[in-house]
This record gives C-alpha cells, structure tokens and sequence, in this order.
C-alpha cells in the first residue's frame, strides 16, 4: 500500500508538468451515483430534514494544539519570534530549531479523554449533532489515516480520536459530522521554514525543512517531517500536484472510513480553490453519491464551508464562522462559534471570558430564527478534558433547553424572524457576532411548528407585559388569529389583548428559567411561510446610551452609493472604499432628545486631509479627516457643538463636504453625539 501511494503521488506530480501554468493533473475519483463534480449537478442536492430540525450541535475543535493550553494556531505561532506562544514555547519546550511542533504532537497523550461522559453532557445540553476535527492547518490527522503518516493513531496519543467520537455520538443517537482545515497547511506552516534572529539560537533553522533523512537516531526515525509540514517549496509558492492529491486521498478516505453526515471545510467556497476547483467538487459529489448507497437511495448529507454565494448555497450549505445572517434565509445554514477560543487557553478559564449560557441561548434563539442552525465548540483540553466553566455553561444550557427546547428543535422560521434591535443591520457574513447592541424586551424573535407560533423575548419586560407588535391588528402581512398564549415552563394560559399596537400578554410573576422566555401562541393562519413571503423586519434603530449620547458605529449605518462599504479594520469595523463624493451614510435615531450636543468621530486616513459633514434635524457641523500612519490608526476628532430643536425618531447622516474633487476615502468607525452644556 505504501509502495502504490507514493507511485501515486509521483505519477501526480510528473504528470502536472508546470502545475501552475494550467489546470493540475490529478486524480480524483467519485463514487457512482447523480452527482457529478460540477455546480450544475450539484445543485440537485436538497438540505436533509435532520439537519433543518436539528438546530444545535457541538463541535470539539481538538488537536495536539491545546496541549500547551495557550490557544490558538499555536502551532504557527510557535514559529513567530518575539510572539507570546513563541516566548511560552521557549520557555516551557526549548527553541523551536530543536522541539518544534511535530514534538508537540509526540508528547499529546488523552490521559483522561472519555468521549462518552463528555456525549452525555453535550446530548443533556440539546445537541443534535456532534462534530469532530479531522485536521487543523497543523495537517495532523486525528484519524487513522493511510496516506498521513503523522496521525492519532500512529503517533502521540496511538488513539483513532474520530471513530471513537464518532462511536460516542452514534451511541446517544447524535449526527456525526468531522472538520477538514488541512487545505491550507501549505502556506500556513510557512513561518516554520524561518529562524531566531536574535538570541542563542540566531540563524539557527527551525524544524520546518527537516527531512527523512535527517531523522536519523531521533525519536522520528523513519518518519519524513514533510508529510507533515509540506515546506520543501519556496515561500509564497502554489501547491503542487502532490499536496493536493494527497489532500485529496486523506479526505475522501475519512468520507469512506467514517461515513459522517456532516463534512465542513475551513476554506472560502472549496478547498485548494485556487489550485483545482474540481478538488473540492469531486469530494461533495463524492460525499452525496456514498449517502444515496449507504442510506437506500437517500442524501442525508451536509457539506458546510464559507463565502458561498446564493447559487452555490443550493450545491452546499453556508456556513458563517462566528457570525450570523441578519434575514431568513431561503435555505438552511449554520454558524460556527466557540464559548471561547478554538483551541483551549488556560488563560480563557483563568479570565472566565467565556460565553454565557445566557449568551449562548440567545445566539441559539436568533440563528434558529433565521432558518439557521448553531455550531458551538467546547474547547477541549490536551487531556481529553473539558474545565468547570465550560461545563457550567453547558450544564446552563441545559437548564433552558429543559423548559424550552420545543421552541428550538423541529420548527421552521416565520414569514419575519422578529423585532427588535440588536444585528439588525449587522449584515450577514463571518465575524459579526457580538456587533449589535445588547438585548431589550423589544427583542423577540419567531419560530414555529405547525400552526402554533412562539414568540422568544430576549429580555424580561420591567414593567411585566410583553408587546408583540408584529401581531398588531393592522400589521401589514399578518393574517393570522390568536386563540391562546402560554409561556412554555408556566402551568395555564395567561392574560392577553391584541389591539392595533400589537398583542399585549400579561407575564406571571415568577420567570420559568433564567433567559430567553418563549410564549407558546396558538390560532389560526400563524404557520411558517416561504422565505420569499416575509415582511420587512422592524428597522434597526440607535437609541441613547447612559447620560443620552449617541453613538453610531459603521456596523449599524445604511450605507447610500455604489462604493461605500463597511469592513474591518484591524479589531474595528468601519465605512471604507468610500472614493465616490455623493456617497453617504445615515443611521435612524429613535427617541431623540432635542438640545445641543458635542459631535465626535473616529476617522482613520493615509491620504490628505479630508472635509466631511454630520447633519441632524437640519443642522450640519463639518470636520477634518487627518492624515493618520495606517488605515486602522483611528483618531478622535472633535466636530464641534450643534444645537438640534426636534426630537422623536430623527435621522443622523454623515457625507462628504468641501471641495468634491479633492475627496479622498477615509475610514470611519462611528460618529458620537455627547449632551453638552
């Protein structure tokens, strides 16, 4: 077997030639069935009904990476000078010219691991499905894996970590699902072809072009460093025509060994993308074409990765990491997020920075909304261990899920996902989470289950009344009638009215559970309509913080013009690309005060000074766009004082000012009004 893969990979790379002058030459064979390794056959795949009840999985993002317990991409950091997992390895393992990361993965033991005491606790907490890490970018197969020589099985823990999850999970009746990030090992593991340029060890390699032939008398003996590293190339080179058939070998045999019913990919669209679409193509008619044989004719599968657009969304199934849509989508999605960090920190614990159960189940609530489902990770330790935080979130979790788990699984969204204010005009795409404001009683989101509707506050009303207003009499696009309204852990039914503003419900005294309460309403005509019927949701609106100033963030703006867009950059977000004169932006204000405020921005600009203008109720204040170092080097900049006589729901824009062929884009991260005297 070791004699026909290596034939394999040579036939792989001298057929390719000049890999990147053209499409490689690799082999990529699929199991028969309908689907062919093309968009357009793709798109006769259908989201399986298991999935679209299901709702919440648990996912353990593990690898020999938390062994340390200094959190992510250690493995890459390890190899970066001067960086705090590189000063933590140094000091704990030795240099990495001498203890690099494939010793890492030697000394990565489980001494505790019991992966069914952990299913149990994550079934307890309402996990539908679970899923396992196949690989991260550190390209270490937590599998037993023929065509990787560096794996669980092999080396360190001498443990196959997915069958046994994967046995776990099946035996509390869990989907299975596994993770696949080692696409982009290639470029990833890079850092580890460097050296320290200072200190002791100045010069000296690190691991990352260790050979075979180097292995000589050392623990690795017979083992070759590249399989795992993959750095016998120059930086910034493509991947060969060996990689990506080896890529593709070690996925389609995890597909064939384990038959999971989830495969996610870490990669925009498909992995090595840019090498061969037809890799990522091949391995979903693959994945679909083995369902129909090993399901008697039918696709239970899911393939999840990221950046898909909405023709590729019927092929696949979107995925969002740590962010979520701000609409019902057409079709079934996910998002991906941790109650911390992906791999386990000790720093995480000691901060107790996760995640509340709180948190957790309003994330829950809005995804499951928006036809979405949640993918949380539970950091893992490099024993096999979950801490006591992680487990009193769970154990939170489960709390809710008790009392309200009817509201979550086997529901369907509404004709509009809810009201209210937080993410509202988030957008939807990675790396939104916690963007929006915090919750009030005004949010509530909809789900439903034949014809009964339950409506989620996200917040308990002070003065105990919930006012629904999307069930106002006069609501446009709702026909519906109420009959009975309970709120699901409370015996009886309870006090409503339903007027023109809405269905006003009286709420006991005593709140069933800690967060997130669910008013089961019944009636007639409150199903789930097509995604294509839904209203409008109630708009976002910025609302006065503590001592009544206002702050409008990039994110929360609506954006007017063709180049204006809101992006990251560095840890904010902010309006960019904004080249264009007669662009703009606007953020509606609800509960204005009138008086005189100070105005504020924060602006970031490597160009020349820029002119700009905030106008409110009629009145305009203008300031100046500095030069600043970078694009992320924000800087505070005082507009000056305006006076503003109307109040209510007014609305805040900023535009350019000045001369307009002089304007030059700048980024800005908010605009901040302050009462002043």
């Amino acid at each position: 077997m070791q004699k026909l893969r290596l034939a394999l990979w040579l036939a792989a790379a001298v057929a390719c030639g000049a890999a990147h002058a053209g499409e490689l030459k690799l082999d990529l064979p699929v199991a028969e069935g309908p689907f062919k390794p093309d968009w357009e056959s793709l798109k006769q795949y259908q989201n399986p009904d298991w999935f679209r009840d299901a709702k919440f999985g648990i996912w353990a993002h593990w690898t020999a990476q938390c062994v340390p317990e200094q959190g992510d991409w250690y493995a890459r950091s390890m190899y970066m000078e001067g960086s705090g997992q590189n000063k933590f390895h140094v000091e704990h393992y030795g240099p990495p010219s001498k203890f690099g990361f494939k010793d890492i993965d030697r000394i990565w033991k489980l001494d505790k691991w019991d992966p069914q005491q952990l299913l149990d606790l994550y079934k307890r907490a309402g996990a539908q499905y679970f899923v396992a890490l196949a690989n991260h970018h550190d390209n270490f197969d937590c599998y037993a894996s023929t065509y990787q020589p560096w794996n669980s099985v092999a080396i360190g823990p001498k443990q196959d970590i997915v069958g046994k999850w994967a046995q776990a999970a099946r035996a509390n009746g869990l989907h299975f699902g596994v993770t696949v990030h080692a696409g982009r090992a290639w470029s990833w593991f890079e850092v580890a072809q460097g050296a320290d340029k200072a200190g002791p060890q100045a010069g000296v390699p690190y691991d990352g072009k260790l050979t075979k032939a180097d292995g000589k008398g050392q623990w690795w003996e017979g083992l070759d460093p590249q399989d795992l590293y993959a750095q016998n190339h120059k930086i910034g080179e493509k991947p060969d025509a060996a990689y990506c058939q080896k890529f593709y070998n070690r996925t389609k045999e995890l597909i064939d060994k384990y038959q999971p019913d989830l495969l996610y990919f870490d990669d925009s669209v498909l992995p090595l993308r840019g090498e061969d679409e037809k890799i990522g193509l091949s391995l979903a008619a693959h994945l679909y074409n083995s369902h129909l044989k090993w399901h008697n004719g039918r696709n239970d599968a899911v393939m999840n990765t990221k950046g898909l657009n909405e023709e590729q969304r019927k092929c696949l199934i979107w995925d969002i990491e740590r962010g979520v849509s701000d609409r019902v989508e057409p079709f079934v999605w996910q998002t991906d997020t941790c109650i911390g960090g992906w791999h386990y920190n000790i720093g995480t614990f000691e901060h107790h920075s996760y995640k509340t159960p709180a948190t957790v189940v309003q994330m829950l609530v809005d995804i499951v909304s928006k036809n979405g489902n949640l993918l949380l990770n539970v950091p893992v330790k490099g024993d096999g261990t979950i801490d006591s935080d992680e487990v009193a979130c769970l154990e939170g979790v489960a709390k809710w899920m008790a009392v309200n788990r009817e509201c979550i699984f086997g529901t369907r969204p509404w004709k509009v996902y809810g009201e209210g204010f937080r993410n509202a005009k988030a957008g939807a795409g990675n790396f939104n989470e916690g963007k929006g404001k915090g919750y009030s009683a005004e949010d509530i989101r909809f789900t439903t289950k034949g014809n009964t509707l339950y409506a989620v506050a996200l917040a308990w009303p002070e003065s105990g009344k919930l006012v629904i207003k999307t069930l106002g009499k006069k609501q446009t696009g709702v026909k519906g009638e109420v009959s009975g309204v309970q709120l699901l852990g409370c015996a009886g039914k309870l006090a409503w009215e339903r007027t023109d503003a809405g269905l006003s419900v009286t709420l006991p005294a005593q709140k069933p559970c800690e967060c997130a309460w669910a008013l089961k309403i019944e009636g007639l005509d409150l199903a789930a309509s097509q995604p294509a019927e839904c209203m409008t949701v109630i708009p976002f609106f910025v609302r006065a913080g503590k001592g009544g100033a206002l702050q409008c963030n990039a994110d929360d703006a609506d954006l007017h013009g063709k180049k204006i867009k809101q992006q990251g950059h560095g840890s904010k977000s902010a309006l960019s690309r904004w080249d264009d004169f007669t662009d703009y932006a606007t953020w509606p204000v609800a509960d204005f005060k009138p008086g005189k405020y100070e105005v504020s921005a924060s602006v970031a600009s490597q160009r020349t000074a820029n002119e700009f203008a905030v106008e409110i109720g009629g009145q305009k204040v203008t300031g100046t766009a500095p030069k600043t170092e970078t694009w992320e080097a924000f800087t505070n900049v005082k507009l000056g004082k305006i006076e503003v006589g109307a109040g209510g729901q007014v609305t805040i824009t900023v535009r350019p000012a000045g001369d307009a062929k002089q304007w030059k884009a700048i980024n800005l991260h908010a605009i901040t009004l302050k009462p002043a005297k």
